[in-house]
């Protein structure tokens, strides 16, 4: 593991600077608020939650069927930060803060966004693939979507067991309990949930996508490979665009 990062105090907080879990949550429970809002006019209005799924939500979700996914394929992106309940916003965000801020203290906050939005996509492919080929995934096909930071997750909690599976959380409390126990809570928690409801169940193949990034994403790391370098370079190309590369020429006169 690098060095200078891996002797960072590991602080469960929400205004550290350079903070990638703290912009995460505020996009994705931005999201949130528009679409909760949103509908809220829309039952003002006197339409029915239908419409509002048909209209709205249908716009942001991914559908599991392929042809409907090419009318929309900016579904891509916006479901890994749509959710459109209020418990799964809520669980959702308290998962991201907690492994995400172990992972951020762990291995420096330039590894989260990538490992966020590269497990979300192969999420999206281990669901697409799932209700391809898997005979009780498929019969859902035609009715389901997929939506929420679930995939991202797994992997943020993954790749950090991956890299510090007897990290202690909590050392005072009898020597503290180790990672790997809670990413096994967690994983029970998760996969016990969505499998619980028969809609909920098309989310599995997902979550396997995204747990399998997230190890194979900090294995990587760990021996030195920085999947993320290039997303990361690309990012603040595009934010630094239109900021001076050093002290102007100009002479100003008064």
């Amino acid at each position: 593991m690098h060095q200078e990062e891996k002797g960072r105090l590991i602080q469960l907080s929400l205004g550290e600077r350079r903070n990638m879990v703290t912009q995460l949550l505020l996009v994705n429970i931005t999201v949130f608020m528009l679409l909760f809002f949103t509908e809220i006019i829309y039952n003002i209005e006197g339409n029915t939650t239908e419409r509002f799924n048909q209209e709205v939500l249908s716009r942001v979700t991914l559908p599991a069927s392929i042809p409907k996914l090419l009318h929309s394929p900016w579904t891509i992106i916006t479901s890994l930060f749509a959710h459109n309940s209020f418990w799964m916003i809520v669980s959702n965000m308290i998962w991201l803060w907690c492994f995400g801020t172990l992972l951020q203290g762990l291995a420096g906050h330039r590894r989260i966004l990538p490992l966020y939005l590269y497990s979300g996509l192969c999420g999206i492919v281990f669901y697409l693939l799932g209700m391809q080929f898997i005979p009780a995934l498929h019969a859902q096909q035609s009715y389901s979507a997929m939506t929420g930071a679930s995939a991202s997750i797994m992997a943020l909690a993954i790749g950090a067991t991956t890299i510090a599976p007897n990290y202690r959380i909590y050392p005072l409390l009898s020597g503290g309990i180790p990672l790997w126990v809670i990413t096994i809570i967690f994983i029970i928690i998760n996969v016990g949930t969505h499998a619980y409801s028969q809609n909920d169940i098309t989310v599995l193949p997902a979550l396997l996508g995204g747990g399998l990034t997230g190890f194979f994403y900090m294995k990587q790391w760990n021996k030195g490979n920085d999947w993320g370098a290039g997303l990361n370079r690309l990012i603040y190309k595009i934010t630094h665009f239109s900021h001076p590369k050093g002290p102007s020429n100009l002479n100003i006169v008064r």
